[in-house]
This record gives C-alpha cells, sequence and structure tokens, in this order.
C-alpha cells in the first residue's frame, strides 16, 4: 500500500518548520502519521493539527539532541536515552528537508542556550531609553529594532556558513579518498568535477556571509542619516498641512465675502465698517466652516497633488476680488455662471440608495408538482411562478457583473498588458461571488425590455441592457466608464432540469477594451449547476474552465473552476489560473475562491515536475513571488438572508427611478408586486403580461408572412415552410432590438448585437417615443 504524501509546510518568520512525519510506536501499530512543529529549539508533535492548541503528546529540546540518519528516509533523533523518536519521511528529498532545519535549530538553540546568560543585559543596554511620546526616540526604536533583526538573520547565515564548511569538508574528504583509488577514464572526470564544484560552492557561500556583513556595517553607518531624513520629511508634511489648512481658510474668507457682497446693492461710505463686523463674526466659526466643507467636498484633499496650486492661489488672489468686486455687476455675473455650471454636478448631493428591501413572505409550496413534468426541458420555455424568482430581472442580474467594477478601473491604469490581464481575469472570476447563497431564479425579460444601470457620477460608469431575443432568450449589454474602459456582452442562457440539478450554461462572448492601451480582451462564462432541487437545501456550484485571451497582443489567462466533490480535500469552490503570453510563456498564476477573494503571484522560474497528472502528463512547477491579492468579495448587508441574499449593488438595481425608460426593469408591474411581498398578485400580472407578449409576437408573425407571401417565391417554398433556415428564424421572430443592432463580430465571428447608440440623448430629451407597449 502506498504512503500517503506528507507535504511540510515552512514558515521562516519565527525560525519554524511544520509537516506530517512518520513516527514508530510501537511493533503493533508500527509508524503511525503525525503532525511535528520545529520552533524555537523545540521539536514537538501531535496527532492532528487541531491538537496544537491544547494537546502536545511530546517535545524535545535539539540544544542537547542528536540526530542521525538511518536510511535514505529514516533518521532518529534522541535525547540522551531519555527521548528518541524513530521518525520516517515520505521520501528522501523530505528527510533531507527536516535534516537541514533540525541541524540549523540545534546550532541555533545551542549558541542562544550558551549566550543565555548575557541576552538579557545586551537587549537592555540595545534598546534606547526614550519617553513615549518623542518622534525621535521612536525612530531610534524602530532602526535599532531592524538593525538587531539584521544581526540575527546574518548569525542565522552564519551557522548555515558554518553547517556548509562543516559538511563541504566531509564531502571533499569523501571525494579525496575517491580520487586516491586512482580511478580511471570516465569516472575519473566526474569525481574531478564533483570537487570543483564543492570548493566554488563554498567559495559562494563564504562571498554571501561577508556580503551580509558588509551589508550590515553599512545599515549601521547610514541609521543616522536615515533617522535625520526621516525627521526631515516629516516636517516638511506637517508644514504642507498647515500650508493647505491656510489655503482652505482663505477660500473659505473669499467665498463669504462674495456672497455677502453679492447682497449689497449700493456702496455707501459706512461700508468699511461693515464689512469688518462682518468679518468678525465669521471668525468665531470659521475652523468649523472649513472642516465642514473638508467632510462635504472631499475635492479638497486632491488640491496639494497639483504642484502650481500655490502659485496660482498666490497670484491671483487680487485678481479674484477684483472679479469679484460689487462695483461692476457684469463682472460678477459671469464669472459665478461659469462656475455655477462647472461645478453644479459635483455640488449636487449623490442620490442617496436604499439599503432595505422587503423581507421575503414565507410561502409553502409543492415543488414537485411543478417540477416533475419539466425533466429535460429548456426551462426559459416553462411558465413558472415567481414563487421560485428573486424580485429582479435577467437583465438587472446581468448589469450586477459590474459589483466590482473597480477592477476594471485599475487595469485601465495598468502599462503591463500581463498585469492588465491579472484585473481582467480577476473581474471575469468577481461576477460569481454573487451566486453563492442567491438560489432564486430572476425573472425572464420581456421583448424589447431594458434596464440602465447609471452610476456616472458616483463610479464613472453607466450600462445599458436590453433583450433582443425571446426564443432563444438573449441579452445585449454595453457598459462604459468615463475612467478608459467599455463592456460589453451578449448572453443567450441555456438550461437543463435533470431531476435532482439544474444545469444553467451562459452562451455569448464577453469583450472589455481600454482605451489607452487599446487592448481588447474576450471570454465566455462557465456552467452552473443548482443542487438539490427536489430534496434538500439548494445550493450552487461554478465549474469548467475560461481562456481569456488578449486579441490585440495574443496573451491568455486560462482559468479553471473546479466542481465541488465530497472525496476532494481541496479547498471548495476553488479557482486557478495562468497568465501566459502569445509565447505560451507563464507570467502570473491566480488562485483563490470564486467566492472569497483571488490573489496572483509572478512567477520567476517554471519547470517541468516529476509526478504525472491524471492523464500521464508532467506538471508545470511555478515558482513565484510572494502572493499578493487582486480581488475581495464585499461583505452582504446586515439581514441579507431574509433580503434574497442580495448584495449592497443589488438591494438598488429595482430602486424606483424618474426619467427611466417606459421599458425599465423597473417598471415591470409584477416584479413590483413580488418585491412588495404580493406574490399572489404577481403571479396574475406575470400571466397577463405572458399572454400580452404571445399575443404580440403572433401579430409579428402574422404580419411577417402576410408581406413574406406578397414577395416569395413558390420555389422559396416547401411543404414545412421556407426552404432557408436564415428565413424561418426571422418569420420565427420577426423582431429588431430598438437600441442595438445586429452584426458579425470581427474577433469571434459571432452574430451579436452591439449597442448603436442614442438611449442617453433620448434619456436627457425625455422622448422614449419608439418604445414598445410591453407592460
Amino acid at each position: 500500500m502506498s504512503e500517503p504524501k506528507t507535504p511540510t509546510t515552512p514558515t521562516p518568520p519565527g525560525d519554524t518548520y511544520k509537516g506530517w512525519v512518520f513516527k514508530w510506536t510501537n511493533y503493533i501499530k508500527g509508524y503511525q502519521r503525525r503532525w511535528f512543529v520545529l520552533s524555537n529549539g523545540l521539536l514537538s508533535y501531535y496527532r492532528t493539527q487541531a491538537e496544537m492548541g491544547h494537546t502536545c503528546r511530546g517535545t524535545i529540546n535539539l540544544a542537547t539532541a542528536t540526530i542521525t540518519v538511518d536510511d535514505a528516509c529514516n533518521f532518529v533523533i534522541s535525547n540522551g536515552g531519555a527521548q528518541t523518536y524513530h521518525l520516517k519521511a515520505s521520501c528522501e528529498v523530505e528527510r533531507q528537508r527536516w535534516i537541514t532545519a533540525l541541524e540549523l535549530a540545534k546550532a541555533k538553540a545551542a549558541r542562544m542556550q550558551a549566550e543565555s546568560d548575557d541576552s538579557g543585559d545586551d537587549f537592555s543596554t540595545s534598546s534606547p531609553s526614550v519617553a513615549p511620546g518623542q518622534p525621535e526616540g521612536t525612530q531610534n526604536s524602530e532602526v535599532q529594532s531592524a538593525l538587531r533583526t539584521l544581526g540575527n538573520k546574518v548569525e542565522d547565515l552564519r551557522t548555515c556558513n558554518d553547517l556548509i564548511l562543516k559538511h563541504g569538508s566531509a564531502l571533499q574528504r569523501s571525494l579525496s579518498e575517491l580520487d586516491n583509488l586512482r580511478l580511471t577514464g570516465e569516472a575519473g572526470d566526474k569525481i574531478r568535477q564533483v570537487t570543483e564544484r564543492a570548493t566554488l560552492f563554498r567559495i559562494t557561500s563564504n562571498a554571501m556571509i561577508n556580503a551580509c556583513r558588509d551589508f550590515l556595517s553599512l545599515a549601521q553607518a547610514h541609521s543616522k542619516r536615515w533617522q535625520k531624513a526621516l525627521q526631515a520629511e516629516r516636517e516638511q508634511r506637517v508644514r504642507l498641512e498647515e500650508t493647505l489648512e491656510q489655503l482652505a481658510k482663505q477660500h473659505n474668507h473669499l467665498e463669504r465675502a462674495f456672497r455677502g457682497a453679492a447682497q449689497v446693492n449700493a456702496v455707501s461710505d459706512n461700508k468699511g465698517a461693515v464689512v469688518p463686523g462682518k468679518g468678525e463674526a465669521s471668525d468665531e466659526d470659521d475652523d468649523n466652516e472649513f472642516f465642514d466643507a473638508m467632510e462635504e467636498a472631499p475635492e479638497f484633499i486632491t488640491v496639494p497633488a497639483d504642484p502650481q496650486f500655490h502659485k496660482r492661489s498666490s497670484s491671483n488672489v487680487s485678481g479674484f476680488n477684483s472679479e469679484m468686486c460689487p462695483d461692476d455687476q457684469s463682472l460678477n455675473e459671469e464669472p459665478l455662471a461659469m462656475n455655477q455650471e462647472s461645478s453644479l454636478q459635483e455640488l449636487l448631493p449623490l442620490k442617496k440608495r436604499r439599503t432595505r428591501i422587503p423581507d421575503k413572505p414565507n410561502y409553502s409550496l409543492n415543488l414537485w408538482s411543478i417540477m416533475k413534468n419539466c425533466i429535460g426541458k429548456e426551462l426559459s420555455k416553462i411558465p413558472m411562478p415567481v414563487n421560485f424568482n428573486e424580485p429582479i430581472s435577467m437583465l438587472q442580474r446581468l448589469s450586477e457583473d459590474l459589483e466590482y467594477h473597480e477592477l476594471l478601473d485599475k487595469a485601465a491604469k495598468c502599462h503591463s498588458s500581463l498585469e492588465q490581464m491579472c484585473y481582467v481575469a480577476a473581474f471575469s472570476v468577481s461576477s460569481y461571488s454573487t451566486t453563492v447563497h442567491r438560489t432564486g431564479k430572476p425573472f425572464n425579460p420581456l421583448l424589447g425590455e431594458t434596464y440602465e444601470l447609471d452610476r456616472r457620477r458616483e463610479s464613472g460608469y453607466r450600462s445599458l441592457c436590453e433583450q433582443v431575443s425571446h426564443h432563444p432568450p438573449a441579452a445585449a449589454h454595453h457598459a462604459i466608464s468615463d475612467r478608459g474602459w467599455v463592456l460589453r456582452q451578449e448572453i443567450t442562457v441555456a438550461s437543463k432540469f435533470r431531476g435532482k440539478y439544474l444545469s444553467i450554461m451562459p452562451l455569448g462572448t464577453i469583450h472589455a477594451i481600454f482605451e489607452k492601451s487599446k487592448n481588447h480582451y474576450t471570454w465566455k462564462k462557465v456552467t452552473t449547476t443548482v443542487h438539490n432541487i427536489i430534496v434538500g437545501k439548494l445550493w450552487i456550484d461554478q465549474s469548467g474552465e475560461i481562456d481569456v485571451v488578449n486579441q490585440t497582443t495574443g496573451d491568455r489567462c486560462h482559468l479553471k473552476f473546479a466542481p465541488y466533490s465530497y472525496f476532494s480535500r481541496d479547498v471548495a469552490r476553488k479557482v486557478t489560473g495562468v497568465v501566459m503570453d502569445k509565447g505560451g510563456k507563464a507570467h502570473y498564476v491566480l488562485s483563490g475562491t470564486w467566492d472569497e477573494k483571488l490573489e496572483f503571484s509572478r512567477v520567476m522560474q517554471s519547470s517541468r515536475g516529476g509526478e504525472n497528472g491524471t492523464e500521464g502528463k508532467q506538471k508545470t512547477v511555478y515558482q513565484t513571488l510572494k502572493a499578493r491579492e487582486v480581488w475581495r468579495k464585499n461583505p452582504l448587508p446586515e439581514g441579507a438572508e431574509t433580503m434574497y441574499y442580495f448584495t449592497t449593488l443589488a438591494l438598488t438595481l429595482n430602486e424606483p427611478e424618474d426619467a427611466v425608460a417606459p421599458t425599465d426593469s423597473r417598471r415591470r408591474p409584477d416584479q413590483r408586486l413580488m418585491e412588495d411581498g404580493r406574490w399572489d398578485e404577481a403571479n396574475t400580472e406575470k400571466q397577463r403580461l405572458e399572454e400580452k407578449q404571445r399575443t404580440a409576437r403572433r401579430e409579428r408573425e402574422r404580419e411577417f408572412a402576410s408581406h413574406r407571401s406578397s414577395s416569395q417565391s413558390e420555389e422559396a417554398i416547401n411543404e414545412e415552410g421556407l426552404t432557408d433556415p436564415a428565413l424561418k428564424c426571422t418569420a420565427h421572430d420577426n423582431y429588431r432590438a430598438l437600441w442595438f443592432e445586429r452584426c458579425e463580430d470581427q474577433n469571434t465571428g459571432e452574430q451579436v448585437h452591439i449597442y448603436k447608440g442614442g438611449y442617453w440623448e433620448s434619456k436627457e430629451r425625455c422622448t422614449w417615443d419608439g418604445c414598445p407597449d410591453i407592460f
């Protein structure tokens, strides 16, 4: 029976080494798997990792212990006969890792035990006695602490050097003995090569220790210079903050003086007495008004970012006062009008979005009586009661992909297309985080239904969705941001009910285009599966693979969504990915979960591993730098479990707004009734809307048939209807979208709907003449 793998988890900070090792227990049980922890010169073991907090099975102090090697995988640790551990690693490489870690810990523990009497005095003398609250004392303490840390690391390197010298000398003696055997031919050449390499390795280790010692000396020599530079930077920051405060106060004075002067229509002799009085009254609450302005108008913070701000403010104060002089009303009105027009959007308060919707009613429903006749059918063609729904439409659910739009904002600022790919890939994963608890089905949009999401003032973007086809159901989505990106997609949802689970397969391609870099990314969505449809608690899983492709450069990111398995020991909902250039070279590795967070690491080196994959192929091993978090899920609002597990954004999607199109999903009556908890009325209204849609469809088919009968020749018609499939499709659903036009995508070759413009202009004019009557 093959032994299980025993991975170790080295954690250098804190001089700790952890991992699974087999320990000899007795002749009956033999070797048993135990969790060993090496920390601070002590080797302890536990039965499981969970025992680390309460039950330790044994500990050996390595300062007085001996470490011996039995064979390729076995080694023994003994503490003077009182305690002896017979251990066995999973492989020779793993055994050597433990031996190296144990020898380092033993050498350090012995040195610390020998110097334990002096360590307390050294620490007390090295710590500066500075009163709390003094910046220089704090800086000295931080620098001294950093120097002590560097010194400890140099000591660790010196210990490593001693061990290398020890083992290197033994290695060279062994090689010399082999060389004295006077082997000839290829064996002798190999021994000489190994001897030369061992000598070079010892020289390199000595050079590394010397370089670290020089670095420590240089840091000590320059510590005072660093302290002075840091103090100068802090003083300069304080001066800049004081200058900013004075400028803000001056600006506040000027605004108030102008408002007071505008109210005075005549200039009298006692005007000079009035103005000082006004100024004296305003000085009492000057500070309060300034800080209120800072809270309500955060644009003050951006003032220091402009290097010319101080010069402009100081040089134009007199000119500004002359323009605002009430003696010349013409000079007064024009700048005021321009100022109001330019900053009107900034001065208007942002709309306060709602944070709650009515709680979900507790309706009982016989699920099997409805679903038993739906097995194997296309779910979009089955009339379903609103009891299965959540009070938003599929168009709103599609707009919810912009929950983490800031990832695209960051991507637009990237100079590297490969790093930009990481943010785009994270955005493609983030759209699934909202589905982890959302077991409700969105409303199927009516043909011609639209939904706008205008967040231009809050987040710089606005988007538009339109239901462009009913069978198959297809929705077109177009979003544009002032921060340099465009997102468009056309999603057709195919679904199948299989009895125990429901599979939802989104079809269509998503496009993200960045204005600055001209990079054009495309990808598709993975399959969503809803489990336990009939019995048990509903839960959702995502599975499949995504290829995010940069159509401009040829870069590619391959993402894999691992399906949930009861027998897998891996983390649930796992996502992994690799970012590669057009030549296939890996540059970044992505890892995380689609419901929580995603991290990316830069690849420094890749190689083929020795373990075979499931298909007999060697696995690729990537050597990466420290992982950085690229995306994390936003927490759900309080009480989300009673509000369909909606996110903060989802709670605002169906909030009523003025001036939207008459076809907007917010105006849909059955959806509004369901949100208010009136489900019986919502079901009645849903049936009315669906029948109205069927009537409109039959009318279009009659018009199309009458039009075609007058122009279609008899050769184009057979006994089954139209011969041309394209004509069949047109006759089946003779409809043209209002805000999108159908064309062929140049990158994918698919027939897609592209936004043709006009919606936002119609909204500004409040003219919706072309909108169909669907509600």
